[in-house]
């Protein structure tokens, strides 16, 4: 626990001195970036901070690419998947488009039925981003200003999201948002799907899984957290104990999509989130974050999509581990809330660590 105290303490220090680094990109020129530390390379782009790729060495030192993603900036653009992107202002789903905050009732803009997602139909992961500052063996800082009434939202926000390398085969994203002039929800989240065997190399189901998790909220018919938080033990979606992800897909409708409430294993900065291993490959990825949620999701909604380097993406191509709050928090007041004042900052920081044995 003590080194992943450090790592966060190391996040946080680099933001800061990074921060204000003289490296910006012209207002809304897409460019693509590269982060590489020997054989560990993550590229990005400022098309909606997008995680475009992250090559590994496997356990015989052969080097993957281990997300989905799609061959041309233009892909992104035209996207549903929300590949790699970072979306907002709130990630995820929020029923009936609308909330109440402080007595005046906000109507947002839908983009799923009559229910909004992932920020609306030109949310976060919707905009070029400036390049804030980039040293490519170091971290890569986007910014994104979001006005009032942005698909909805109170008030104007300015956001920020850092990817940093850390140490030998680390990476650390930390996301901020500080509201200017109104209350406002935030929820970011990051929307990157992973296959550990390679991206093109089949679908997830052998995956081992292991989510620091004991409860869910659950869901109704389309996707709309019934405001219960309930326990897992015993039913398909415990992932306490590492197993195969597809060895209870038998029990599921149609694969994973929910929110778990994560534990709080005991340190100040961190929850352990989730250890993800696959075999042939030797792959093992650890997460860590601050949030109090994850979205598990196992691209069940994928169909047939045309990735890159020739790839055909079927369902469950991928695994998405979304840390995040609830979904719909604005509509449960059983659930933490997401309501940040001007004076105050949102903070999410995640810390991937990659092996191979």
């Amino acid at each position: 626990m003590a080194k992943i105290s450090f790592l966060c303490c190391h996040l946080l220090m680099a933001f800061c001195l990074f921060y204000f680094a003289a490296n910006s990109r012209a207002e809304g020129e897409m460019g693509v970036f590269e982060l590489k530390r020997g054989d560990f390379s993550v590229k990005l782009t400022n098309w909606g901070a997008t995680v475009l790729s992250v090559i590994l060495p496997d356990k015989n030192g052969k080097l993957d690419d281990v997300v989905l993603g799609f061959q041309t900036l233009d892909g992104y653009k035209n996207d549903s998947t929300y590949f790699g992107a970072l979306v907002g202002r709130v990630a995820n789903r929020i029923g009936g488009a609308q909330f109440t905050l402080n007595g005046v009732h906000y109507n947002l803009t839908p983009n799923e039925g009559p229910n909004i997602l992932h920020g609306g139909p030109k949310g976060f992961s919707e905009h070029v981003w400036t390049v804030q500052s980039y040293k490519e063996d170091s971290h890569i800082t986007f910014t994104l200003h979001s006005p009032d009434g942005d698909e909805g939202f109170p008030g104007e926000l300015a956001v920020s999201v850092t990817y940093l390398l850390i140490e030998t085969n680390k990476l650390g994203i930390k996301m901020q948002a500080k509201p200017l002039t109104k209350p406002t929800p935030v929820n970011l989240a990051s929307h990157t799907y992973w296959n550990l065997a390679g991206h093109n190399s089949g679908n997830i189901l052998s995956h081992t899984l292991q989510l620091f998790a004991s409860r869910i909220t659950p869901v109704d018919s389309a996707l709309i957290p019934t405001g219960q938080i309930t326990d897992v033990h015993s039913t398909p979606y415990d992932f306490l104990q590492p197993r195969p992800i597809g060895s209870r897909f038998n029990e599921l409708t149609d694969g994973y999509d929910i929110n778990y409430a994560l534990d709080d294993t005991g340190n100040v900065h961190f929850h352990k989130v989730a250890v993800v291993e696959e075999s042939k490959s030797g792959r093992k990825m650890e997460l860590w974050s601050n949030q109090v949620g994850v979205q598990f999701y196992t691209s069940n909604m994928l169909g047939r999509v045309e990735g890159k380097d020739g790839a055909v993406y079927e369902n469950y191509a991928g695994l998405c581990l979304e840390t995040q709050g609830f979904p719909d928090a604005v509509n449960h007041p059983n659930f933490p809330s997401q309501i940040v004042n001007p004076g105050e900052t949102y903070k999410h920081i995640m810390v991937y660590r990659f092996t191979a044995h």
